[in-house]
């Protein structure tokens, strides 16, 4: 009797185990908050954009298509969003990159004009990218920011 009364004892003073920290993940949940952030950042400044959401590896997760914008803006989104998650750095550094790199623009996936933006946790992992277009550039890059972060997370490591 004694030995399990001191066994107990000791289970209950030993430190508890440390809990595994919850990893963020661009989940649809996730991604519809992002869409709506934007949503809301276009709707107070009186835009338009087609947003589109998608995970590291490029797949389509939330797709929002505001008023007026025809069907070739909604692709043109998703491919600023496609484009930043397969070379993982915005469609503006793409534009950048393009000037200072011969034949970067024709490479696979390039998107030279801002709106592709980024997501990343806030421990810096990537996770995916919104694509934004339907208004000028700097005005899709904004609102993509803005959606991301609306929905916590960051569009910097």
């Amino acid at each position: 009797m004694r030995g399990g009364l001191l066994l107990a004892a000791a289970l209950v003073l030993m430190p508890a185990p440390a809990r595994a920290q919850a990893t963020v993940e661009l989940d649809a949940a996730a991604a519809q908050r992002i869409v709506a952030g934007c949503a809301d950042h276009a709707t107070a400044r009186g835009q338009s954009h087609a947003i589109a959401v998608v995970d590291a590896a490029g797949s389509l997760v939330a797709f929002l298509r505001m008023d007026r914008n025809t069907p070739g803006v909604a692709e043109f989104a998703l491919e600023k969003a496609r484009a930043v998650a397969h070379w993982r750095f915005s469609t503006a550094g793409m534009e950048e990159a393009a000037e200072g790199t011969p034949g970067f623009a024709r490479a696979p996936r390039v998107v030279t004009v801002a709106g592709g933006v980024p997501i990343f946790s806030p421990d810096s992992r990537f996770l995916g990218a919104v694509g934004v277009s339907g208004e000028p550039p700097e005005d899709d890059a904004a609102c993509a920011s803005a959606g991301i972060e609306a929905a916590g997370f960051r569009t910097e490591r």
